[in-house]
């Protein structure tokens, strides 16, 4: 059977956000799972270099370069972020699964907590390294 009205409705929820806004447990369950896969690239980062002190002076002088470099520091401050991220919302979903703030005016406080809170620890992370 033809669908009478398919013209009056939305082809896309995300239509200029007209129609659907994001939340912020949305968000964080989103940048939990993008910071636990860049983790495994931080790893992979970490053991190379790892390898390269095993291997000789030259080659891990040629990995330390890369890896103290600008954009090599960029990535590690960065990695620094999201090992953070990831850490305080495993301990997000730690208290959830106990059965504490399931509210939603509770579950978005924890969500600002594990924003703020990695951006913080980021920067004391930083300042003392």
């Amino acid at each position: 059977m033809a669908d009478v009205n398919r013209g009056n409705r939305p082809l896309s929820p995300f239509m200029l956000g007209k129609y659907y806004r994001f939340q912020l447990n949305s968000v964080t369950s989103i940048l939990t799972r993008i910071t636990g896969n860049a983790l495994i690239v931080a790893a992979v980062l970490i053991a190379w270099w790892l390898l390269a002190a095993a291997t000789g002076a030259e080659y891990f002088a040629t990995v330390n370069w890369l890896l103290t470099s600008p954009l090599g520091y960029l990535v590690l401050v960065l990695s620094t972020l999201g090992l953070w991220y990831h850490t305080l919302a495993g301990i997000r979903h730690l208290i959830w699964d106990q059965g504490y703030c399931l509210e939603m005016e509770k579950a978005d406080r924890l969500g600002w907590i594990v924003i703020i809170g990695s951006v913080v620890l980021t920067v004391l992370t930083v300042i003392i390294v």
